[in-house]
């Protein structure tokens, strides 16, 4: 959609919730014409906005590209808008209002949330129900296999972990 050296869009863009249903949808645009600053224009809704893009060496070369903060001028990956905000900004400028989804997990469900995609990774075209963890892919590397076994088995004992915690904590209660 954006290219460096080039000027873009307007190109439409929307967000969908998890069904699909379209929240919200808009015009974004990018002058990324100079080497290392550029403008991120976005229009949505009654919303319309202009922020600074700058660049920085990579360590094998070129040059990512980072959103300049409006509200700390700190460099950012991603600029959040929350709900009854006046413009995007990053997550330093909203503290306690925008957070990644695992941040509002506790480590029970971060656990729950990592087993589940490993063993979607895993899973393929085999019926879900019928396997705890499923076999090794016929295209995946034995080494990538046995780490994410290592990684399902070390959710699986956190979960025990808590249960037997949680457990503890109900007797000393009784």
């Amino acid at each position: 959609m954006m290219a460096p050296g080039s000027a873009t869009g307007p190109h439409s863009i929307r967000w969908v919730n998890s069904i699909g249903e379209v929240i919200s949808s808009g015009w974004i645009s990018a002058d990324l014409r100079c080497d290392v600053e550029g403008l991120f224009h976005i229009q949505v809704g009654e919303l319309e906005q202009t922020i600074t893009l700058i660049t920085f060496p990579r360590y094998l070369g070129g040059r990512q590209w980072f959103f300049l903060c409006p509200v700390t001028h700190r460099r950012a990956s991603v600029v959040w808008l929350p709900p009854g905000a006046q413009q995007f900004a990053s997550r330093h400028a909203w503290p306690g209002r925008v957070a990644y989804r695992s941040q509002f997990m506790t480590a029970m469900d971060r656990a729950q949330l990592g087993m589940e995609r490993i063993k979607q990774r895993l899973i393929g075209d085999l019926d879900p129900e019928e396997w705890d963890l499923p076999p090794k892919p016929k295209w995946m590397r034995w080494k990538t296999y046995h780490r994410l076994i290592e990684q399902f088995e070390r959710y699986e004992a956190a979960l025990d972990a808590a249960a037997l915690s949680r457990a503890a904590k109900l007797l000393r209660r009784s």
